[in-house]
């Protein structure tokens, strides 16, 4: 829903400038949101986190591998000797000389067998020779050319609490990220309205400088008749061109602020800065104010501001890192599985063939003495646990006492209203008296300036106090974490 919201607002600039360009306060606050460079940072960092706790998730689950090699060898391993394989290839001839020897004796025996000796003595010493050079082509290993693959599964049974401790680690990280991005949101939300009621307010004061001119040229044209009359004097005269002029320059200025006020919330906004923009609020005479009660629970604050959540946050990440630490020096247990295929075998003898087994096992560490690292890792990253506890108690505090001083500034804005409406009526009552003494006579021109300057002050103080009650509305629900 919130995506959809912000989908929406995306579009507004373009319908703004054919409606021309007129913003209300929470369309001001939406494209702020939408278009705001740190927002859209933070809200990539939540999706980060988001994947890194899904990440760590799967710490669980079996891990499969696979692993391929080959090796090209210079030389053949060899299983027999230069001399042995000399002494199988010519066993033929080794034997010749002695069946000779053998046929001799024989022959002398017995003649009549000497022709059949001599000839299985001729087919015995190359089939001799023929067998040994088989048994040294069965014995080569042709490791010259080596394939090697493996398939393996891993599975972590206990590794110290260490994967329970990092999944907590990245839940609580993921919900960091999103009270950051909440509490930057808020920080955009209260920038946003600072410089809507900022334009607001010079907007006001350009009206009045405008009202107040007009006053002064009439009673410029009055003293310049009366002086044609002879009933006032040229320093009369010249005293209201001054003022004349100087609230000339006091609309150039305020007319200037307005301009620069307009830019500053275009560019909060993401909008152009030459973007012709009209607020809302613009026409309205008195400001609409909330009846803000001043009145709040601590509790309140302490449950809703992004950064006592952040802080609790963090407490508890430093508090799973004091246990990844420990499991570092616990004894670690996993399954392990493999299955491997060479070329050659050696299953049965040497064969230029993929044959392979699998096997099954249980792999134990166990850490036995690192003369005592276990023990000061682990207390410093207590230590560290420790300093985000007391950051944790220390903001409490200091949101507590920036509650109650955004709570007596409410009622003091209040105040200061009530009193600025007094003296309005005030001025007003005094401006009207001074104009009618001035119109019969009675009642010098500087006393008629003194009136009007002072019923330029009640109003600026009037619209001051307004917006300082927006303001200040807006300051207490920021620091009970409510503005949203």
């Amino acid at each position: 829903m919130k995506k959809t919201l912000i989908l929406t607002f995306l579009l507004i600039p373009s319908v703004l400038l054919k409606s021309q360009g007129i913003l209300s306060l929470d369309s001001c606050r939406a494209l702020a949101i939408a278009n705001n460079k740190e927002l859209l940072i933070s809200n990539e960092k939540i999706n980060a986190a988001h994947y890194q706790r899904k990440a760590a998730f799967t710490n669980y689950l079996p891990n499969f591998s696979a692993t391929g090699a080959y090796m090209r060898n210079q030389k053949e391993f060899s299983l027999l000797s230069n001399d042995q394989k000399a002494a199988l290839s010519g066993l033929g001839t080794s034997v010749s000389g002695p069946l000779q020897q053998a046929a001799q004796v024989v022959g002398q025996l017995h003649p009549e067998l000497a022709p059949l000796l001599s000839q299985l003595g001729g087919a015995i010493v190359p089939a001799l020779n023929q067998a040994g050079s088989s048994l040294v082509n069965a014995f080569r290993t042709d490791t010259r050319n080596v394939y090697a693959g493996a398939i393996t599964l891993t599975q972590p049974l206990y590794m110290g609490g260490k994967i329970r401790a990092y999944n907590k680690i990245t839940k609580y990280a993921e919900e960091l990220a999103r009270q950051q991005h909440h509490s930057g949101m808020q920080e955009v939300i209260l920038d946003t309205d600072q410089a809507y009621w900022q334009v607001i307010s010079l907007v006001n004061k350009k009206k009045l400088a405008e009202s107040y001119l007009e006053l002064l040229n009439k009673l410029d044209s009055d003293v310049e008749k009366m002086i044609a009359e002879g009933v006032a004097t040229k320093a009369d005269g010249l005293s209201v061109k001054v003022k004349v002029n100087e609230a000339e320059m006091t609309l150039t200025k305020v007319e200037d602020g307005v301009s620069l006020s307009r830019m500053l919330l275009c560019q909060l906004c993401g909008l152009d800065i030459t973007t012709p923009i009209v607020l809302a609020d613009e026409q309205i005479e008195d400001i609409p104010l909330l009846t803000t009660n001043p009145e709040f629970d601590i509790a309140t604050a302490f449950s809703n501001r992004p950064e006592l959540q952040s802080l609790e946050l963090a407490a508890k990440i430093y508090q799973q890192k004091v246990n990844v630490t420990r499991s570092e020096h616990l004894p670690s247990v996993a399954l392990m599985g493999n299955y491997m295929a060479t070329s050659p075998s050696v299953f049965n003898s040497f064969e230029n063939k993929f044959k392979g087994m699998w096997n099954v096992g249980v792999m134990v560490q166990v850490p036995l003495w690192h003369w005592g690292e276990g023990i000061y890792k682990t207390k410093a990253a207590k230590a560290e646990a420790n300093i985000a506890r007391y950051q944790l108690a220390d903001a409490k505090e200091k949101i507590e006492l920036q509650v109650n001083q955004s709570a007596f500034k409410v009622n003091e804005a209040a105040k200061k209203l009530t009193m600025a409406k007094k003296n309005l009526e005030k001025a007003d009552e005094n401006l009207r008296y001074a104009t009618l003494g001035f119109e019969e006579g009675v009642i010098a021109p500087s006393n008629v300036l003194e009136a009007h300057t002072a019923w330029l002050s009640a109003h600026s103080d009037k619209i001051d106090a307004q917006i300082d009650v927006k303001l200040t509305e807006i300051y207490l629900q920021k620091a009970l974490g409510t503005l949203k």
